[in-house]
């Protein structure tokens, strides 16, 4: 796996859009964002595409390629941080050039429908990525990112050292404010106390890690895009429903988990780790538990849930492609290679 340059003060990072085009119906999250990381010491390069919006994408799918292509070719870009996620990334990947990312690799980071460029990019160019925060939805919130989440991004990719072990936050919030009439900037989100890590499977494991937003992942199954999963640690979140305002109906996530296994990807996998689902009240949290264990029967993996990955904040970002290790006696999960040199 190509890994790329830590990210240090002084550097440029790109803002791109290849997935949705929230930011013109509200600028102030993009805004936040980019003052937040000019405090921080870095320079910002905002693509075209980042204000636009063409109903449920930020642009056609060729013009949002060429962004993607813009920004790994560009010198004075070294790292790419995604807008927000959506649900036609996969419209892009016809006209990117992996051979010509392969020789620019950057740090690239962003979550939910992001994870079809995290697959694409990793399969076809080899290059490690980082399932993270995106631009609106972290480096925007009021008023400023959360803790937790900065301090495992810079982590991820501003030291060469492995992160480690990752500790569950003490907190998290999946509260929904409005952000199109800037509810969000009136005051922060409430934050509830975490549980902490849960073993629904105790064992010990190893491997690369690869995984993402499942229904995401899903629309690649079958295509050249598809990855080995034979001795890798898989991670899997769920996102919102079909109502923003609600996590995903637990047929769907019960379905969804069944395609893997209809897939093979169970019996190829060393360790399963699940992230916290996003808007499930206290039974369907519990239920959930049982479709995964259902889901995964008749293999004896060691299962992590209730992780800090995904549409809850706040998060942990993930270099996909790196090793990493699970042990339930421990209480551990952690990541022991460094995701950039």
């Amino acid at each position: 796996m190509i890994k790329p340059n830590k990210l240090q003060k002084g550097d440029t990072i790109g803002i791109i859009a290849p997935s949705g085009g929230l930011a013109k119906f509200a600028p102030h999250r993009l805004d936040n964002a980019i003052k937040f990381l000019n405090s921080q010491g870095y320079k910002i390069k905002e693509f075209p595409c980042s204000r636009k919006n063409n109903g449920h994408e930020s642009a056609p799918a060729k013009e949002r390629a060429a962004e993607i292509m813009a920004a790994f070719t560009d010198k004075e870009v070294k790292a790419i941080i995604c807008l927000i996620g959506g649900s036609t990334a996969n419209k892009t990947l016809e006209y990117l050039d992996f051979n010509k990312i392969r020789k620019n690799p950057k740090i690239f980071s962003g979550y939910s429908d992001i994870s079809i460029l995290h697959y694409a990019l990793n399969k076809k160019s080899e290059l490690v990525t980082f399932y993270g925060p995106c631009i609106m939805t972290q480096f925007g919130e009021n008023p400023r990112p959360l803790e937790y989440t900065l301090k495992q991004f810079y982590s991820a990719v501003a030291s060469s050292d492995p992160i480690g072990k990752i500790n569950a936050s003490d907190n998290y919030t999946d509260e929904v404010l409005n952000w199109f009439d800037k509810s969000d900037t009136k005051r922060p989100r409430k934050l509830e106390d975490n549980l902490g890590y849960e073993w629904l499977r105790k064992g010990n494991a190893s491997g690369k890690l690869i995984g993402d937003c499942l229904p995401s992942i899903l629309h690649l199954a079958g295509t050249d895009y598809w990855p080995k999963y034979k001795n890798n640690l898989l991670f899997l979140e769920l996102p919102e429903g079909q109502d923003f305002r609600e996590g995903t109906p637990l047929d769907c996530a019960d379905a969804m988990l069944a395609d893997l296994r209809n897939l093979g990807v169970f019996g190829n996998i060393s360790g399963l780790v699940f992230g916290r689902p996003f808007k499930y009240s206290k039974e369907d949290f519990e239920k959930l538990k049982e479709v995964i264990l259902d889901n995964t029967r008749d293999y004896s993996f060691p299962i992590l849930y209730n992780a800090n990955i995904g549409h809850a904040d706040p998060i942990i970002t993930i270099p996909i492609g790196v090793k990493a290790k699970l042990d339930s006696s421990k209480n551990y999960f952690g990541i022991i290679e460094s995701g950039v040199k």
